[in-house]
């Protein structure tokens, strides 16, 4: 459940509108209200401790959905409606994450929380690319309330995770071993994706050329170096590199949502987040070029 699933709820399209924006975050609070509420239900004597967190994760969705729809009813007028998705929204709660939890008897109010981590984690990331992807200043700023709504969430939910893994780990000393290797550095993924991006820049037309350029908030373009390798073009193979950059785009990614979720104070978790944001908008846009040169091709 840590890493092929999250960045990969993104939204198909650009969100137009406001009531688009509030029916796919109602859908989305609904589905995950639902799907907890299936272990909430759950009425075997030993699955009591993990059914109590569903129940309040449920209760939870459950008042989300309903101030998204007296949002919805105030700035626009009227309530959200199934008619106003263009798109069904991919579940941030996944069916095989929660059968996982529920099937399992080792299953413990830790590993509850965690999954209520990563549901909020998600959210981040799904607003970040609404954000990303909207023309519309108004989609824009509500996604933003409802990315930082989502970052509230997941250091509320972080507290309770730490709260019982504290509570586990004295229960027993197994769940005490903890390894975590740390991947390549992110500076080096830094440095490494941007000379993939000059290279993807090589045969772009000057236009596309310094959108994709523009793409890297932590290297700004800078002028003539993106034509240094034009007498080369004819040799790069750029869909490996195409490949290459989207692959370290979405490690950088995941690292830099580790390090908020690891943050050890305020001033690292909110960099580490603001890293994480950034990340995130530069691998929408990156996907984004990608399936239109793969379209002109």
């Amino acid at each position: 459940m840590r890493k092929d699933q999250l960045l990969t709820a993104s939204p198909p399209v650009a969100v137009q509108s406001l009531r688009e924006l509030y029916a796919i975050a109602v859908e989305m609070a609904e589905q995950a209200g639902r799907r907890y509420g299936g272990l909430a239900a759950r009425t075997d004597e030993n699955f009591w401790p993990v059914r109590c967190v569903f129940e309040v994760l449920t209760t939870r969705e459950h008042d989300r959905a309903r101030s998204l729809i007296a949002a919805c009813r105030e700035a626009c007028g009227r309530p959200p409606s199934a008619s106003d998705l263009r798109w069904i929204p991919t579940g941030l709660v996944p069916t095989d994450e929660l059968a996982d939890i529920g099937n399992s008897g080792l299953s413990t109010t830790y590993t509850a929380w965690t999954l209520a981590v990563r549901h909020r984690q998600r959210a981040f990331v799904f607003w970040t690319y609404v954000i990303a992807l909207a023309d519309d200043p108004e989609v824009r700023k509500k996604a933003e309330e409802l990315a930082q709504e989502a970052l509230r969430d997941g250091n509320v939910l972080r507290r309770e995770r730490r709260l019982a893994w504290r509570e586990v780990r004295n229960k027993s000393a197994a769940h005490a071993s903890k390894s975590e290797l740390e991947p390549v550095s992110a500076a080096l993924l830094e440095s490494l994706l941007y000379k993939d991006i000059i290279a993807w820049s090589q045969k772009l037309p000057p236009a596309q050329r310094a959108r994709l350029l523009a793409l890297n908030p932590l290297h700004p373009p800078q002028v003539g170096l993106a034509d240094s390798g034009e007498n080369r073009t004819d040799t790069i193979e750029i869909e490996p590199i195409r490949r290459r950059a989207l692959q370290r785009a979405e490690q950088l990614s995941n690292i830099y949502l580790d390090d908020a979720d690891n943050a050890t104070d305020q001033d690292s978790m909110e960099l580490a987040q603001k890293l994480a944001a950034r990340s995130i908008m530069r691998l929408a846009g990156l996907r984004d070029m990608a399936s239109a040169d793969r379209s002109s091709a």
